[in-house]
């Protein structure tokens, strides 16, 4: 599948054909919300903040949206050093994704286990976003193919698909120097695994953190299997 209003859709890893993720819908055109209905998705789970979804109100008609809001913070720190007169590098903009990956799990994971909860509740077509689909997403993505089996090098895989799909928007460099927007529009290995080396030290590690932070038991973690493993 490939779609130029929302570059980042595809389907999640090699699950069943019934979930998706995607950079956010606000902007499809009418081919792509043509070819993204013909996929009968009915469920959307959007983890953009307040401002995101206002300015950019989902476009596929018919389906019913669950707002999972996690407010972007990268764009706001690096505006604030650089109104500080800091002069950002490559390796600064590493360290703050970094820093906001931890962030998922430290601040958010309640929002993380709410999207395990839709997801258990039927296993209707769904699609699941942020903004560019590569962060926030990119995250719930991970958690989800690791809680259903997947071995850790297909689940990395999946996450740095983003960086041969995800098309930079006009205007999306917010006064960044270019090197600097490029390691903002991309992924890296190291922002995935500061997130899991903060479920290692908060949590002891993935399985603690599906029991204790996502509520995802042997039985849920069963019916994700049936719902969602290619069938």
């Amino acid at each position: 599948m490939k779609f130029v209003s929302c570059s980042n859709f595809r389907r999640v890893g090699s699950l069943a054909p019934v979930l998706f993720r995607s950079d956010h819908l606000g902007a499809l055109d009418e081919s792509d919300a043509r070819q993204i209905r013909q996929l009968a998705i009915r469920r959307v789970l959007d983890f953009r903040g307040v401002d995101e979804r206002r300015s950019a109100v989902c476009a596929l008609p018919g389906v019913t949206v669950h707002s999972l809001p996690i407010e972007p913070t990268i764009v706001q720190v690096l505006n604030g050093l650089l109104a500080a007169g800091h002069r950002l590098t490559p390796a600064d903009v590493v360290a703050h994704m970094q820093d906001t990956y931890r962030g998922f799990v430290r601040h958010n994971t309640h929002r993380f286990a709410e999207f395990f909860g839709h997801l258990l509740e039927s296993g209707e077509p769904t699609v699941f976003h942020c903004t560019a689909g590569k962060d926030r997403t990119g995250f719930a993505a991970a958690l989800l193919l690791h809680a259903l089996g997947t071995p850790r090098d297909e689940v990395m895989r999946d996450y740095l698909l983003t960086n041969e799909r995800l098309k930079m928007p006009a205007g999306a460099r917010h006064g960044l120097a270019p090197d600097v927007a490029a390691v903002l529009w991309r992924v890296q290995p190291e922002f995935l695994e500061a997130a899991f080396e903060a479920v290692d030290r908060d949590y002891g590690g993935l399985p603690a953190y599906f029991e204790d932070g996502l509520g995802l038991g042997s039985q849920e973690r069963e019916r994700l299997r049936s719902l969602y493993l290619n069938r």
